[in-house]
């Protein structure tokens, strides 16, 4: 893999990744699987939102408008629970406490949590018992989902419960008027889909308790992004590492819209793209105006690759023959100061540990080691933003949707997808098959269906007859998957008169491939990529 640096902190607070404006809600982390949910919910509502570890000083201002608590695979009883002063945050700001937030605010201002009677973990009817603002237009009744072990025995002296459910008693609550600022407490996560009024609850703390206006939109955030860069960057110039993807893309739409051709693109055909990728997509750049040159090193790749067979040594192989490819290109430029990069929010998120202050950018996502390597600053636009929001964004800036709408491809491309050794020959075959199953999908209306599809050559070969012949080939697998981002996927129930046509126009257009099989596993425990 890519050699990874370590940034500091102070880094991660740099103008540029949060519009200096912008009204904003900090979540603290307390380890959640669900926190990202929760920030994605705040973000649909248009307000802006970050995501930090539960332990990071909070800094106060006048754009910050409230603070969420998380939940956590802790129990506030734990020995190691991560503690907070909840305290301190409601002497200035509202607070809403989810699942271990509300237990650990309960806990701090003097109420009982123990360990359930009956651990309650999915659908839940949760019954208003005092209307407030929090609930505000919400159904007597609502099903909610609940992921939990301990429970609020007793609440805090002067809080009051808002609502229950048949297993717990105090499933919502709020500080009533013992506190500066409103604090409230969730037993239930409004975040996950299957809280059917959840977000409204959440909209309800942004407008009602913490008074967002909701004006975070993709042209707010193009307008502020655009000036932020040129302040950061003036007459400075940046290369820029490009892949025909939505990320790498749209970050360099916005740098050049700030700076011109002062950005340096460089997209290299590393022979392992889809067919026709490479001219296809120098042409976008061409129409966006993006000052990008191609280079065409496939064969310096597919020499690299030979005679590797396991995954990661691929991997590893294709890494670093990008960083020779990319860092050749770089050094016939002049006075470059920026490393310009696509890295998006989970990115960030996931780098960053509830446990402790160390912070890495993950490989698969960025060119890791070429700006210690090569002493540039780095300039990501695009850190603050999910990936629907990096889409959004792409439209208002007129990006394509060939672009756009594109399924996730991985970084190392078809050298994943080509199971053993990758050789110039099988890239042909599976760019062939790939291109017929993709344009299907596309002709059929289905490829907006699935979040990713691909086809994986494996290293079998079979019997099979073609009129008198007998034949002896390759077998290629179909891999189509439905996922909101990635985390988790379910296989894509594609119709089996879709199955039959591709099965039929692969093996009767693409000499080498006899038979055609359909990849019906999930994820977990399987992964969408095969390698």
């Amino acid at each position: 893999m890519f050699k990874l640096q370590r940034i500091d902190e102070s880094f991660l607070k740099s103008s540029i990744f949060a519009p200096s404006m912008t009204e904003k809600i900090l979540i603290l982390d307390f380890g959640s699987q669900y926190t990202q949910l929760i920030a994605r919910a705040v973000r649909e509502a248009n307000v802006y939102c970050e995501i930090v570890p539960y332990h990071k000083d909070i800094e106060y201002n006048i754009q910050l408008k409230g603070v969420i608590l998380s939940g956590s695979p802790f129990s506030v009883n734990d020995e190691k629970a991560p503690i907070i002063d909840v305290k301190s945050i409601t002497d200035k700001l509202p607070v809403l406490g989810i699942c271990y937030g509300a237990q650990l605010t309960a806990k701090v201002f003097g109420g009982i949590v123990d360990k359930s009677n009956k651990r309650e973990y999915g659908r839940a009817s949760f019954i208003t018992t005092e209307k407030n603002e929090l609930l505000d237009g919400i159904s007597p009744s609502t099903q909610v989902w609940m992921s939990h072990s301990d429970t609020i025995k007793k609440l805090p002296e002067g809080f009051d419960i808002l609502g229950n459910t048949e297993s717990i008693p105090v499933a919502a609550f709020s500080s009533g008027n013992t506190l500066k600022n409103k604090i409230y407490g969730l037993q239930f996560h409004p975040e996950v889909y299957h809280s059917t009024e959840g977000k409204k609850i959440l909209n309800n703390f942004l407008t009602k308790i913490c008074g967002c206006s909701c004006d975070w939109t993709p042209a707010h955030f193009i307008t502020d992004t655009i000036a932020s860069l040129k302040e950061q960057l003036g007459d400075s110039k940046v290369v820029m590492g490009l892949s025909g993807g939505v990320d790498s893309t749209v970050a360099a739409t916005l740098i050049h819209k700030a700076i011109g051709k002062n950005l340096y693109g460089i997209f290299v055909d590393n022979g392992l793209l889809r067919k026709n990728e490479f001219e296809e997509v120098l042409k976008i750049y061409q129409q966006l105006g993006l000052n990008v040159s191609g280079v065409d090193a496939s064969e310096y790749f597919y020499k690299n690759l030979s005679g590797k067979i396991l995954p990661e040594d691929k991997r590893k192989a294709i890494g670093s023959s990008f960083i020779d490819i990319f860092d050749e290109e770089a050094h016939k430029l002049k006075d470059i100061s920026y490393l310009g990069q696509g890295t998006i929010y989970p990115d960030v998120i996931e780098s960053v540990s509830v446990h402790g202050p160390s912070v890495t950018i993950k490989s698969h996502h960025n060119v890791g080691g070429l700006p210690e390597k090569m002493k540039l600053k780095l300039v990501e636009p695009l850190r603050t933003l999910f990936k629907d929001e990096v889409r959004k964004i792409g439209t208002e800036l007129g990006i394509p949707s060939d672009i756009l709408d594109r399924h996730p491809f991985p970084g190392p491309g078809l050298g994943i997808r080509i199971l053993g050794e990758v050789t110039k020959e099988k890239v042909a075959l599976l760019q062939a098959a790939d291109d017929v199953y993709v344009k299907l999908l596309k002709k059929t209306g289905l490829y907006k269906k699935v979040w990713q599809a691909g086809a994986i050559l494996l290293p079998v070969k079979s019997v099979g007859v073609m009129g008198d012949e007998r034949t002896y080939e390759y077998t290629v697998a179909l891999r189509a998957v439905t996922s909101v981002d990635g985390m988790t996927a379910d296989w894509a129930h594609l119709p089996y008169e879709f199955l039959a046509d591709v099965s039929n126009e692969i093996i009767n257009n693409v000499k080498g491939i006899n038979r055609v099989v359909y990849d019906i596993s999930s994820k977990p425990p399987a992964t969408i990529e095969w390698e």
